[in-house]
């Protein structure tokens, strides 16, 4: 093993990649280093699945590509991806009963693109099932823990790629945001996450929770290592994707050092009322401080609908999942029932076991609003509303360049908190949920620590397409503060074991 050994897991991906092309350590010393931190941190509960054989394949494979001159952007990488992305040589199960065990036949267009550039696959990571919900409680294989503090949720539903990235347990992770999935639990674990604009990242092998909605983005340390895997996996993908953007693949880091003097920060009023927890305010003011202290320009604006995004999520989110989840009966693959008397009741036996509490909640809405006498009232509505709020992003971009605030209105909650009580974790998506069901690009910029020293995330919302700008606005705020550095084991007692 190499001078590296002992602090690898603390490289950012952009020195991992150095370290590579440099032949100072190599991909399968990486990937047995990140292996073996998975295996002794299998507590977090954020893995799934671990193939030794297939990930250590896939460096030497690596290692050989970057002897030759052949090696591509991210040659070497270890990352680990998000058990919402259909795999080849690992199980898929989406965080679901429904899916025990199940391989697919192909990589999902996001696998296969950062494959092609050259990353290991180390594994899958824990989700909330079906990727509904805020806190990742609802995984039918067991929560994943925060590494901030073990008694907390690391919010959802990408939660498992949120706590592996900042235990130190993967470089980066791939991660979906429908209402704030990504966002949110970067804000709760303390790295870098982004959602790019709908479209730009292809569903193809996504397993589809709101298909208008559902968006694949990364999880990193820093805006620079969200901008080099983001750049791998975008582009277009028109005939396995009708919903992705003709629009070229772009290289992200080419405007990370820009200066931002004169960028107009749009500040939503309707950000800081009273469900901002001070904690939380209190970081986020001394965030939009220190962009002022760089020359940007704090300008107040006004998102008014911000407050029914939760009704018109709630209703259009679960009137999709209910039409995408009819595939699971247990007729051609995934969970089937034991014991039922006709096929009927093989349906409803199989479903019924095979989906949680939070996901048979969501079908029953679902099939509410889009049943007889109802689409009109809920459904049509909703619509509607959802075009006013993409309307008052493009109204307040008149007046700024990127928008700026909190992620969630609080710090991450203990794991027996919100308990029979799924309305809260709805509410925990109020900041999320507008940029989502816009389609624009958001993400999550560690800015500090609230109450019981937990993370809290600075959510910055840009215009269609301007991930660019985004990475680089990021990027200059972590050029002057360290908050994305910090390890958990730096903050409380729960330590981190460095083997």
């Amino acid at each position: 093993m190499t001078q590296f050994s002992t602090d690898l897991h603390d490289l950012t991906v952009a020195e991992l990649l150095a370290c590579f092309r440099l032949r100072k350590v190599s991909a399968v010393e990486a990937a047995q280093h990140f292996l073996a931190r998975a295996k002794t941190h299998k507590n977090l509960g954020a893995f799934l699945d671990l193939s030794e054989d297939v990930t250590l394949a896939q460096a030497c494979a690596a290692d050989a590509r970057l002897s030759s001159g052949t090696a591509g952007a991210l040659e070497g990488l270890p990352i680990a991806h998000k058990d919402i992305f259909v795999t080849r040589d690992f199980a898929t199960t989406a965080g679901s009963r429904m899916l025990a065990g199940y391989r697919s036949p192909f990589d999902a267009t996001v696998v296969q693109r950062l494959a092609k550039a050259g990353a290991v696959t180390l594994g899958k990571l824990n989700c909330d099932e079906f990727a509904m919900g805020s806190s990742n409680k609802n995984s039918a294989f067991g929560s994943v823990k925060n590494p901030w503090d073990m008694s907390c949720v690391p919010g959802g539903s990408s939660g498992g790629s949120a706590a592996a990235v900042a235990a130190r347990l993967t470089p980066a992770a791939t991660g979906t945001d429908t209402g704030g999935s990504i966002r949110q639990p970067s804000s709760f674990c303390g790295v870098t996450g982004i959602k790019p604009t709908y479209g730009r990242a292809s569903r193809y092998g996504m397993v589809a929770f709101a298909s208008s909605l559902d968006q694949a983005g990364v999880m990193a340390r820093t805006a620079q290592d969200c901008a080099l895997l983001l750049s791998c996996m975008c582009g277009p993908d028109p005939l396995r994707d009708s919903t992705s953007l003709d629009v070229p693949a772009e290289d992200f880091s080419v405007r990370l050092n820009d200066g931002i003097e004169g960028l107009r920060i749009g500040v939503p009023i309707e950000f800081f009322g009273e469900g901002l927890a001070p904690d939380v305010r209190t970081v986020i003011d001394a965030a939009l401080k220190q962009f002022e202290s760089l020359g940007a320009k704090l300008v107040p604006i006004s998102l008014p609908r911000t407050e029914l995004s939760i009704p018109v999520y709630y209703i259009i989110a679960p009137a999709e999942a209910s039409s995408n989840l009819n595939r699971f009966d247990g007729v051609k693959f995934g969970h089937r029932a034991k014991n039922y008397t006709d096929l009927e009741d093989m349906y409803l036996t199989t479903r019924a076991q095979g989906f949680g509490a939070e996901v048979k909640r969501r079908i029953m809405i679902g099939t509410y609003v889009l049943s007889h006498g109802y689409y009109d009232a809920y459904y049509l509505q909703a619509q509607k509303i959802r075009r006013m709020i993409a309307d008052d992003f493009q109204q307040a971009f008149k007046q700024c360049d990127v928008i700026a605030g909190p992620v969630a209105p609080t710090v991450a909650w203990r794991l027996d908190g919100h308990n029979n009580d799924p309305l809260a974790d709805y509410l925990a998506d109020i900041f999320t949920l507008p940029a989502s069901l816009a389609g624009l690009p958001g993400m999550s910029v560690p800015a500090g620590f609230g109450v019981g020293s937990m993370p809290v995330g600075l959510q910055l919302i840009g215009n269609y397409l301007d991930e660019s700008r985004l990475l680089n606005v990021a990027h200059r705020f972590q050029l002057v503060t360290d908050w994305h550095t910090a390890r958990p084991s730096s903050v409380n007692n729960y330590q981190l074991n460095s083997n």
